[in-house]
């Protein structure tokens, strides 16, 4: 992404030229079939770009609002990367002092910004209780993320937090794994780069690679699907390769087999599974969650969308969070229900953030009622 693209080169670099105008990314886009306020889909932003009218671009719905979620790229004959697009016509708005509407008025975006400061001194280890153990001088860096925000800031929808963080590492230590855990580490910059603010992105990632750098290790194990994308993908493209492997929990337990893990007995239950976007379409990962979900004794029943049609959570970078988004994640809560499943099983902490949003509605909270649970949580609760 270069500091000075022009809609020209965006376009071209994300394929848009080629564009077919089938509308097939129409049929599948969630923000199509749930903005009211006008028709929008991905297509006619992309006509609008190919056309020159960069301002109807800029001002369509969907360039805030979208997911970015991939779902249209998954079946474009023509293999437009429409979220990169959009990615990146959103830095070049910000260039030109635009912006979406930030969700929870700006918290979470500044906190972002704050952590941008190389004199920062933080307090990121108090969650690190006496039974958890981790090493200076593993070859393994668990990179918690977000964690020890969302959990202040979500606990009273009883969103997982910290609790994922803890049992991460009691995964890791049942594994063998001491694991490091860096005192100075920054969020990822996931968010800053999706909402166009490649500046924040930049500054959190070079801090990051020289705090990752530093601590000797070869391996990041993170238990965020946005880590795990922008730690592997975003960094070595953007700002600059740590050389490091990087893997999802999840990812790590399938490479260490199931024999590793002995399960306590209990009840078999039925749960279904929600594919986080940046795990499953973005990275690819479909078969290693659901084998963890074999191995603690959960039997799957999958909703009608899933794996690379799964639909996403309904949000993404805390923007453009409305009756939209709103609408997107009951819908997909109601796909849950029909499974017949008890449990709702996530492994992005963020898809569970937004469906335990969606299931404080007094007037829904029959119809959405079904447990919402973070696998790394599950896990940890059945060695």
């Amino acid at each position: 992404m270069g500091k000075h693209m022009n809609f020209g080169q965006i376009i071209s670099q994300n394929r848009a030229w080629y564009c077919l105008e089938c509308g097939k990314c129409s049929a599948v886009c969630p923000i199509t079939r749930w903005e009211t306020r006008e028709y929008t889909s991905p297509r006619l932003l992309v006509e609008k770009a190919i056309e020159g009218r960069t301002e109807d671009v800029l001002n369509d719905l969907l360039f805030w609002s979208c997911l970015t979620c991939k779902r249209c790229s998954e079946l474009c004959p023509s293999d437009v990367h429409f979220s990169e697009f959009l990615r990146d016509a959103r830095a070049l708005a910000r260039q030109d002092g635009r912006g979406g509407e930030c969700t929870h008025g700006d918290v979470i975006q500044t906190w972002g910004q704050m952590m941008t400061d190389p004199a920062l001194h933080q307090n990121r280890l108090g969650w690190l209780d006496d039974d958890l153990k981790v090493s200076d001088d593993s070859d393994t860096v668990y990179f918690v993320g977000c964690l020890p925000y969302y959990d202040t800031m979500f606990k009273k929808l009883g969103a997982e937090g910290l609790e994922i963080a803890r049992a991460a590492v009691k995964i890791l230590n049942y594994l063998g794994i001491e694991p490091q855990v860096l005192a100075d580490e920054r969020w990822c910059g996931h968010d800053q780069l999706w909402q166009g603010d490649v500046e924040t992105f930049r500054a959190l990632a070079e801090l990051n690679l020289e705090t990752l750098k530093a601590s000797g290790a070869t391996r990041i194990v993170t238990t965020c699907p946005e880590c795990a994308h922008t730690l592997k993908v975003e960094y070595p493209a953007l700002v600059g390769d740590h050389g490091m492997e990087v893997l999802h929990l999840t990812q790590l337990l399938e490479e260490g087999g199931d024999s590793k893990l002995q399960v306590a007995s209990q009840n078999r239950q039925q749960a279904t599974y929600q594919d986080p976007c940046r795990l499953g379409r973005y990275l690819g990962v479909y078969d290693a969650p659901r084998q963890v979900m074999a191995d603690i004794g959960l039997d799957l029943v999958e909703m009608e969308r899933t794996r690379h049609t799964s639909l996403c959570c309904g949000t993404s970078c805390w923007t453009s969070c409305g009756q939209v988004s709103k609408n997107i994640q009951v819908e997909r809560l109601r796909e849950a229900k029909a499974t017949g499943a008890d449990l709702l099983v996530t492994a992005c902490v963020k898809c569970q953030i937004h469906f335990k949003c969606a299931q404080d509605d007094a007037e829904l909270e029959d119809e959405l009622n079904i447990e919402i649970r973070d696998l790394t949580t599950l896990l940890a609760e059945r060695l």
